[in-house]
């Protein structure tokens, strides 16, 4: 029996139930999704009839709430430089755990936030200058993540890699690393790597060797006692372009090899592993494909 956990964000259209059964209908083991409108600061407060028929479903499908990784809204930036829109990041965010706590779910996966300074092309070549701006910014977000975990029970706050593009942070390890230890209860927080980002932030994954010495870099840095979850996109980008536009397996710049590696590392066993490739229509047969590549 498969210790691999695979799926994919699935709908939530007409209430986050559906996503149960949408995850079903896919074959997958595992599902991610959006426990209410991604790209809305506001949302109905989840009632006892919505969050019983969540429970239901998925009890019913067999997948398990660990299984299961809420995405919060790309809204939210919890580095935000100005004071009255950190603090609406901030409410959203508590927001967002509050509901996976109804919903008996115990991860929300979110993107660490953006330091939104514009940066002159003379300072930007400036490493000290660059290091204070990021490291100011990367404190903010763990302070955010403090104030959120002290408000909220039972979730862990789950921090996902980025491309790099923009002023977006999270796309070094030293990044998630630099968050993870300022982070007061550490059993609650955790990573989600997506490997499209990963390899768009310069991080090789595409042949046995560059594999095994990122990952051990991973190790090294952040550690795998952190992974929670992972995102797993192939990438339209070359490596190390700092652009996130995610592609369907096997047809990006990182070819297939990489994710028969990943379906046979046993380092990814238990957690959700999450498609977000670009055609929803093929998410059964790409699942069907990374179950084949085990051993």
């Amino acid at each position: 029996m498969s210790n691999k956990f695979v799926g994919a964000h699935t709908s939530a259209s007409g209430g986050v139930f559906n996503a149960v059964k949408h995850a079903q209908e896919i074959g997958a083991k595992a599902f991610a999704l959006f426990t209410k409108n991604q790209k809305q600061w506001v949302a109905k407060d989840l009632d006892t009839e919505t969050i019983d028929k969540f429970k239901y479903a998925l009890e019913q499908s067999g997948i398990l709430p660990k299984h299961v990784l809420p995405h919060d809204s790309y809204l939210i930036n919890l580095g935000n430089p100005e004071a009255e829109k950190l603090e609406k990041s901030r409410v959203a965010f508590i927001d967002e755990l509050q509901r996976c706590e109804l919903l008996g779910l115990d991860k929300l996966n979110f993107h660490p936030g953006s330091h939104l300074v514009k940066v002159s092309k003379k300072d930007k070549e400036n490493a000290d200058v660059m290091r204070e701006i990021e490291d100011k910014c990367l404190d903010t977000i763990a302070e955010s993540i403090n104030i959120a975990l002290d408000k909220t029970n039972g979730v862990s706050a789950v921090l996902e890699n980025t491309a790099g593009q923009g002023t977006n942070l999270g796309w070094r390890f030293e990044h998630l690393a630099h968050i993870i230890d300022k982070v007061e209860d550490k059993s609650r927080i955790g990573v989600c790597i997506d490997t499209c980002h990963m390899f768009t932030a310069g991080y090789d994954i595409r042949t046995r060797d560059v594999y095994e010495k990122t990952w051990s870099e991973f190790e090294k840095i952040v550690g795998f006692k952190y992974l929670m979850g992972m995102h797993i996109n192939d990438s339209k980008p070359p490596l190390g372009s700092h652009v996130d536009r995610h592609h369907s397996l096997g047809k990006g710049e990182i070819g297939l090899d990489a994710f028969r590696f990943i379906m046979n590392d046993e380092r990814m066993d238990d957690i959700p592993l999450i498609l977000e490739t670009i055609d929803s229509d093929i998410w059964k047969e790409e699942i069907e494909l990374l179950y084949s590549f085990e051993n």
